[in-house]
This record gives structure tokens, sequence and C-alpha cells, in this order.
């Protein structure tokens, strides 16, 4: 299984989403991820990714879409094959839930560098 790298997940949960309960924050990691996914499989160019999503008026919280780019340099690296095989909005958020306490420490790390 191909797993969301626990350094990745902590650049999604920015603090601006500090607001959003755990469950609420990971689901909307989620659904850009989701989001990004579908984008690449749909053969949006990867420049265009952002716009395309924003102008699919998404129904997450306007700060999570601040992680479209950087989901997207990761989901464009992928093979196709990899992501037909596998749902990664999904897989994100519980992985998201899994590691929150651990995301949130390197979180406070690299602000109090």
């Amino acid at each position: 299984m191909i797993r969301i790298t626990l350094a990745a997940l902590s650049l999604l949960a920015a603090p601006a989403y500090a607001a959003d309960s755990k469950e609420d924050s990971c689901r909307y990691q989620g659904q850009v991820m989701a989001a990004v996914q579908t984008a690449r499989l749909d053969r949006v160019k990867q420049e265009e990714v952002e716009q395309s999503i924003l102008d699919s008026a998404p129904d997450w919280p306007e700060q999570y879409s601040k992680a479209i780019p950087q989901l997207a340099a990761h989901v464009y690296a992928m093979k196709r094959r990899d992501l037909k095989a596998t749902e990664f909005g999904p897989l994100l958020e519980q992985q998201c839930l899994e590691n929150w306490d651990q995301i949130q420490e390197m979180q406070q790390q690299l602000t109090s560098n």
C-alpha cells in the first residue's frame, strides 16, 4: 500500500486549520487530496489543477485550498496506474487521524524554529 509520509501530512495541517476539529480537518484534507487525484486522472494539466479545482466550488473551507499546490506536486509525480488503484482521499484522511498528535508536534517545531 502506498502511504503518504508524515512530513507531507504535516505540511497540509497548517496552523490556519487550528479552529477545525481533528476529524473535520482530516476530512477536508482528504477531500482536497481526492479532488487533486480526480483532476490528475481527468488529465488536467498540473499548472491548471489549482484553478480547475477552485472553479468547481469545492465544499471545504477556503483555507484548505492552500494545500492544492503541495498535493498536486505529490500526486502528479505518481504513476497514473497507482492513482487508479488507490483512493488517496480516504487514505490521507485515515493517516491524518492516526498521526494527528505527531503532526501537531511537528508543526509546533516548525513554527518555533
